[in-house]
C-alpha cells in the first residue's frame, strides 16, 4: 500500500533554493515520487510511497524555520501514483499575484467542518467558491458564489469589482484543501474587511468528515490527482480528465462529438491548432502501445 500526503505550509524561507537539494536527496532515499513546491512564503505538495519515507519527509519539513506547524491530509492508494520527483523553486507555492498578501501575517477565523453548515446557513454570511469555474462546474456548497475565475490569480480583480455586492457581509470562504483560502482571506482583510471566516482542511476535511445526510455540498469536488473528482466520504467520483485541457469531464461529455480521447472535448475544442491535436494523438498512441507491451508511458494520464 502507498502513503500519499498533501501538505502545505506558509512560513518565510530567506533562501528557498538552499532547502532544496537536501529535500530532493532524503525524497529520493526514500523512493518518494511527486511534487514540492518551495518558495519565499513555504511549501507545497503531494507526494506518495512508503509509510516510513513519508514520516521522514514530514519530520525534516517540520524541522524547517517556522514550519513546526506544517499539517498534512494523507490518503492510500494500490499503485505508485506519481511518475516521477519534482522539487521545483516558484515566486509563490499558490499563484495569486500580489505581493503584499502573507498568510504569515494573519488569515480569516478558520471554521471547523462540524460548524459550516451553522455558519453559511445565517444571513448576514456570503459564501464565496475561491477555485477555478471548471472546479465549480462540477460541485459547489449550496447558494455559493461563483467568481467565474480561470486562475486564482484572477480574483482580486473579481473582489475589487464585485465588493460593493456584499456591503456589510460577513464573508465565508472555502477552496478544496484550504491553502488558497489562507491566501484569499489575508487578501481581504487586507482589503477592510472586518469578518472573514474560512473552511478549515477545505472542502476534503468537509466531505470526510459532514455525513451525507447532513451535507450542504452538491455535486462532486475536482482534486488534482488521478482520482479527478471524490464525493462524501472522499470516495472517488464520476468525473474523468479531458487530458488536452486538464478539466473534468462528466460521462455523458464522452458521448459529445467534440469529444475525441486525449487530443479534445467540448470545453477545449476550440483553443488547440490542429498541430496541437496531431501531437495529442501521437501520445495517445504511444500510450495504447505501452499498455500493450504491459509498460507505462511517461506521457499516460494514469
Amino acid at each position: 500500500m502507498i502513503t500519499v500526503a498533501a501538505l502545505y505550509h506558509f512560513a518565510r524561507f530567506s533562501d528557498p533554493d538552499a532547502l532544496r537539494a537536501p529535500i530532493r536527496a532524503l525524497c529520493e532515499g526514500h523512493g518518494l515520487r511527486g511534487t514540492l513546491l518551495l518558495a519565499p512564503e513555504g511549501v507545497n505538495g503531494t507526494v506518495a510511497g512508503s509509510r516510513g519515507g513519508i514520516a521522514a519527509l514530514i519530520a525534516h519539513l517540520r524541522a524547517l524555520p517556522g514550519c513546526a506547524g506544517l499539517e498534512w491530509k494523507e490518503s492510500h492508494a494500490e499503485e505508485m501514483p506519481f511518475l516521477r520527483l519534482r522539487v521545483r523553486l516558484k515566486r509563490e507555492i499558490v499563484t495569486m499575484g500580489q505581493p503584499d498578501v502573507d498568510p504569515t501575517a494573519a488569515v480569516g477565523r478558520y471554521v471547523a467542518p462540524a460548524d459550516w453548515n451553522e455558519l453559511i446557513g445565517q444571513e448576514d454570511v456570503v459564501v464565496i467558491d475561491t477555485r477555478n469555474d471548471y472546479e465549480v462546474g462540477i460541485g459547489t456548497f449550496e447558494g455559493a458564489v461563483d467568481p467565474g475565475t480561470r486562475s486564482f490569480g484572477e480574483f482580486p480583480a473579481w473582489w475589487r469589482a464585485n465588493r460593493e455586492r456584499f456591503h456589510n457581509k460577513r464573508v465565508a470562504m472555502f477552496c478544496t484543501g484550504g491553502i488558497r483560502c489562507e491566501k484569499s482571506t489575508n487578501f481581504l482583510l487586507g482589503e477592510g474587511v472586518d469578518e472573514v471566516f474560512h473552511l478549515k482542511g477545505g472542502i476534503l476535511k468537509y466531505l470526510e468528515e459532514v455525513p451525507a445526510e447532513d451535507s450542504r455540498w452538491q455535486g462532486e469536488c475536482f482534486v488534482f490527482d488521478q482520482r479527478v473528482s471524490v464525493g462524501h466520504g472522499l470516495e472517488q467520483g464520476s468525473h474523468v480528465l479531458c487530458h488536452a485541457c486538464r478539466r473534468p469531464l462528466a460521462m455523458p461529455d464522452l458521448g459529445r462529438p467534440e469529444y475525441e480521447a486525449g487530443v479534445q472535448c467540448h470545453q477545449c475544442v476550440d483553443q488547440f491548432s490542429e498541430a496541437d491535436r496531431e501531437r495529442f494523438r501521437e501520445r495517445q498512441r504511444q500510450i495504447a502501445l505501452a499498455r500493450k507491451r504491459g509498460e507505462r508511458h511517461l506521457g499516460s494520464p494514469d
